[in-house]
């Protein structure tokens, strides 16, 4: 019998690195600087047809307090806005300090808090109100490690389901081992509850797998 040597290497998993893609023109910025030397992320420069940054299925736009005020004079961000809805998320982070804006209350603070709600409300884009380049450099990293956490399925028994097809999921879910997604696919392939219990070992198994003859004791006792 071979003997096992315990002083042998054991391989690992090699950690997976987020990517932040960058647009070619933001190149000269602090921010790409920082992301340059983060460890973090993996970064790559391009270019981007819409948006500064690319994280995922994110797109983001960056504006400086001064950029800002500029798009919103020549109305360049609305367009900009509007061409990232093709993205399936999208984030506008504004870059500066706001305060020493609306101190000076005047025609531009005024109309720079009304184009701001219009951001927030017409065009449903949510906004990141950073610091600095420092600060703005965070939220990317951040964003970018959140991009590789597994999206889990909310469970319908931490509410009261309402619509017909929550209460068959949730009748599903009762049973032990089966899950929001197990429950989804079951209610995909046989339609009805009826269909399901009366469904053989069978038919079960290429969801349920070694559950289905305790799903089916479950049923008949």
């Amino acid at each position: 019998m071979p003997l096992y040597n315990i002083f042998k290497k054991t391989k690992t998993k090699p950690k997976k690195i987020p990517l932040v893609i960058a647009d070619i023109h933001e190149k000269n910025s602090l921010v790409i600087s920082e992301l340059h030397h983060s460890k973090e992320i993996s970064l790559e420069i391009k270019s981007l047809k819409i948006g500064d940054y690319l994280i995922n299925e994110t797109i983001l736009e960056r504006k400086t307090i001064s950029d800002l005020i500029s798009s919103m004079i020549n109305k360049r961000l609305i367009q900009q806005l509007n061409q990232m809805k093709v993205y399936k998320q999208q984030l506008l982070i504004i870059e500066g300090n706001l305060n020493q804006v609306y101190r000076e209350n005047n025609n531009i603070s005024k109309a720079l808090r009304g184009f701001i709600l219009s951001i927030l409300t017409n065009h449903q884009t949510p906004i990141i109100f950073t610091k600095d380049y420092k600060d703005t450099t965070k939220y990317l990293i951040t964003l970018a490690k959140q991009q590789l956490k597994p999206k889990t399925e909310i469970t319908l028994h931490s509410r009261i389901p309402k619509t017909i097809q929550e209460q068959k999921q949730y009748i599903l879910e009762s049973f032990p081992n089966i899950g929001p997604t197990k429950a989804k696919k079951l209610l995909e392939k046989f339609k009805t509850l009826l269909s399901t219990f009366n469904a053989s070992e069978e038919e079960l198994e290429e969801i349920l797998k070694n559950q289905k003859k305790e799903f089916k004791e479950l049923i008949n006792n």
